[in-house]
């Protein structure tokens, strides 16, 4: 019989604890009595972690589930470190062999393969486990501190932003005679205009719309467990009041505000949606509207906050409504200089 154990999300990010059998536990050195800590004899744990002992797995296990907050971060990172092992197994390298050249040599090969983004984020990965090793008397010193990345700079993103046309279009083309179409577009109309990542609007809950004296509010679930109340535009006062009508959910007010749909029958769930269900919304009512499908969920963050820049919103209170600690965040989102560039083209008149 197993348990599973859920870092962030099913499938491969899923590490799989086996019901310890008394014989089966691992004691660790030096602890005794009724405090001593043991983990079961099989984790499915990467080859690094399991070769080094069970300190090792304590800390690694430790690490992943009460040192990072966010579960997307969580997932980004453990299949960094299983991919590190992986390169690590087939060079037969164990973790005391890790030396700052051996974590340089493995970053270097996948900058020819993946974005510079994603070979900081695997270095960031690897730094903070090592360093958890370390403190941990796993390992002498942190083999990944030294190794620089990729250097990478940009100043403007590259999520796809859509026209103020083609949003209110997108939005006109849901079908709301039916609450699965209501519930789109109240969550895809939460996104546009409070700025929030997916992630925040899937979290919320009933009670998270509220009313305080005559204003609205809704209040987001933001990283790191934080929470970002802004006050709700009147469109989306609409959309969220007429879905929770429907849905016949104003009462629940710890449940789930946008939740997942059984099937065909147009029928809400208990359960809340997540980020993927999230996505695959966004895409076929994209599709259905003639709208690029090349866009996502963080579309709608980066069209929001430059159609506010358009319609002379200042960039302070953009990062602030967008809770980014740096306005140079911010303004990677922003797209105003776009159309400017197409005018200034279209005066080539070969």
């Amino acid at each position: 019989m197993t348990q599973s154990f859920k870092m962030g999300g099913e499938g491969e990010g899923a590490i799989l604890l086996p019901t310890p059998e008394p014989k089966g536990e691992l004691v660790l050195a030096g602890d005794t009595g009724a405090h001593a800590m043991s983990l079961p004899a099989e984790l499915n744990l990467p080859k690094l972690i399991t070769d080094a002992g069970d300190k090792a797995r304590l800390r690694f296990v430790n690490f992943f589930t009460a040192e990072i907050e966010n579960d997307n971060t969580r997932m980004a990172y453990y299949r960094a470190v299983r991919q590190f092992d992986a390169w690590c197994e087939k060079r037969g390298i164990g973790l005391q062999q890790l030396q700052p050249f051996v974590v340089a040599t493995y970053a270097k090969e996948l900058k020819e393969k993946r974005h510079p983004q994603t070979v900081k984020q695997h270095l960031a990965a690897l730094r903070m486990l090592f360093d958890n090793l370390v403190i941990g008397q796993v390992i002498p010193n942190n083999p990944a501190a030294s190794v620089r990345g990729p250097k990478y700079s940009t100043k403007k993103g590259k999520t796809p932003v859509l026209t103020q046309d083609e949003t209110q279009k997108l939005i006109r083309k849901i079908d709301t005679s039916h609450l699965v179409g209501l519930r789109d577009r109240a969550l895809i109309g939460t996104m546009v205009y409070t700025f929030a990542r997916v992630s925040a609007v899937i979290n919320m809950r009933v009670e998270d719309f509220y009313q305080t004296g005559i204003q609205w509010k809704v209040r987001l679930h933001e990283k790191g467990g934080k929470f970002h109340e802004v006050f709700a535009h009147h469109n989306l006062i609409k959309y969220l009041h007429e879905y929770i009508e429907a849905a016949g959910i104003a009462d629940d007010k710890k449940a789930p505000l946008f939740r997942t749909a059984e099937g065909r029958k147009r029928t809400l769930t208990e359960h809340a949606m997540d980020r993927h269900d999230a996505i695959r919304m966004v895409k076929r009512r994209a599709h259905d509207a003639g709208v690029s499908d090349k866009i996502g969920c963080h579309t709608f963050r980066a069209t929001g906050i430059t159609n506010y820049l358009m319609n002379d919103g200042t960039l302070e209170f953009a990062q602030k409504l967008a809770c980014h600690e740096s306005a140079r965040t911010t303004g990677l989102y922003d797209r105003r200089d776009d159309e400017v560039s197409l005018d200034e083209i279209e005066k080539i008149k070969i």
